[in-house]
């Protein structure tokens, strides 16, 4: 079947939800990694129900038309771009909250909601919902679900693995399915629902999602930060907190090139040169003495330690912190890389960076969720285009994460930056069978083709 009879099909339809403009298409190329498809699909569409979604795949399914489904377009791994022949379906537009059960604490939710949307309705009810990306503002909750994504408080809070009960998922063909439970316990069956979170939208399309709340933490949280000479001596004093058995809220790391390019774009005055700063949140009703704990750890570590006086000078520091990526933007373009590594292996991992900096002739300017092992090395280069070299030392990055124990990626997964990468972590027998389990979904491949699995 041509384009323009796929075209006809879904205004027949959809109508007005189908965007053919050029502009609506060209947006659909690209997410924020920098990276965007080699041309324009041949159309958009806004779905606003789940109706609209199934009436999509099943004219994609119909005419093996590829589809590939978005949110806000935040995403860092290219897994919501779309090309040539492909149809992009938003989810944007489905962000209604669908049920709140306080007593059960879940909630039933569209998967185009914002994070932060999300929970100043769910405030009102004195819950909320644990993943807290730095985007939260921007971030759907199905972006969420589809990367699996985590955050500054996942270290104490979880991740999103650990916040849905149940999805609500259309499948190539256009069925709908709905998996999980809505009940604390449940094991009947295979687990899918874990399966399709962080699938990044090749076994089907979220639609809706039952998530697990949590009660507002009581009491009044505290921040700290330590600023150290170098960046090791930062992860050093990281790990250290993690070693004491502090349990943080949050910790996070930035070195001195991103410390310095946030207090830019802010306006803030320039922190001391080479330094890098742990930032630390403590909550619940021990946050204070937890809080001192971690003063303590951190002065012993060789840290300039201060305690936050207020809320204010807390909600800057967290401003800082979260600014980055948009910091990292007035420095040229970035190509924004996440790996983990086991918390204790920190030191070793920032030390790999060093030597990645020296061997390439690059600066790597590198933030982390240090509670938890996931950093984030920023490669910064001119055009748009990203440069051989930056590639060569990308796959030194990762290949180094590897050997200490580490993954590819925490949480902006895998999408077109790293499927080539994907067969050293899992070896080629589990590469072969996942590849198989997601065409048992999608027999025909058309959910979001050349995304995670290179073809």
């Amino acid at each position: 079947m041509t384009v323009p009879d796929v075209v006809a099909r879904l205004v027949a339809e959809l109508g007005d939800r189908v965007d053919v403009t050029d502009a609506g298409r060209t947006a659909a190329r690209a997410d924020k990694s920098g990276q965007a498809a080699s041309g324009s699909p041949l159309a958009v569409v806004h779905a606003r129900t789940v109706d609209d979604v199934q009436k999509t795949m099943r004219i994609a399914s119909a005419t093996g038309t590829p589809v590939v489904p978005r949110g806000a377009g935040t995403g860092l791994a290219g897994g919501a771009n779309t090309g040539v022949g492909e149809i992009g379906l938003s989810l944007r537009s489905m962000d209604r909250i669908l049920e709140v059960h306080p007593d059960d604490l879940i909630a039933v939710v569209e998967p185009g909601i914002l994070n932060g949307q999300l929970n100043a309705a769910l405030a009102e009810h004195g819950l909320w919902w644990a993943p807290d990306p730095a985007s939260r503002d921007i971030s759907t909750v199905g972006g969420n679900i589809a990367t699996g994504a985590g955050g500054l408080l996942c270290a104490k809070y979880g991740v999103v693995r650990d916040a849905v009960l149940g999805l609500d998922l259309v499948l190539a063909d256009g069925r709908l399915m709905r998996l999980g439970h809505r009940t604390v316990k449940g094991v009947t069956g295979l687990d899918l629902t874990s399966l399709v979170i962080g699938s990044e939208g090749i076994l089907g399309i979220v639609v809706a999602a039952t998530l697990k709340l949590r009660r507002l933490v009581p009491g009044e949280a505290r921040t700290i930060a330590a600023t150290f000479g170098d960046v090791r001596a930062a992860a050093v004093a990281a790990s250290a907190v993690t070693a004491a058995g502090i349990q943080p809220a949050i910790m996070e790391l930035m070195d001195a090139t991103s410390l310095a390019a946030s207090h830019r774009l802010l306006g803030l005055p320039a922190p001391t040169p080479g330094a890098s700063q742990l930032t630390v949140q403590t909550d619940g009703p021990g946050a204070t003495a937890e809080a001192e704990a971690v003063v303590a750890v951190l002065a012993a570590a060789g840290g300039t330690v201060r305690l936050a006086r207020d809320d204010a000078e807390a909600q800057q520091l967290w401003t800082v912190r979260r600014s980055m990526h948009p910091a990292m933007e007035t420095l040229g373009t970035a190509l924004i890389e996440d790996v983990s590594v086991p918390r204790s292996a920190l030191p070793a991992m920032f030390d790999e960076i060093a030597r990645i900096e020296e061997r390439f002739g690059l600066t790597i300017p590198t933030v982390c969720h240090a509670g938890d092992g996931n950093l984030h090395p920023n490669f910064i280069f001119d055009g748009d285009e990203v440069p051989e070299v930056i590639w060569e030392a990308a796959e030194d990055l990762f290949q180094s994460a590897l050997r200490l124990g580490g993954t590819l990626t925490g949480e902006h997964g895998v999408g077109v930056l790293k499927r080539r990468w994907l067969a050293d972590e899992l070896g080629d027998d589990q590469w072969e069978l996942q590849r198989r389990i997601a065409r048992v979904f999608d027999p025909a491949g058309i959910l979001n083709p050349g995304k995670v699995f290179a073809q």
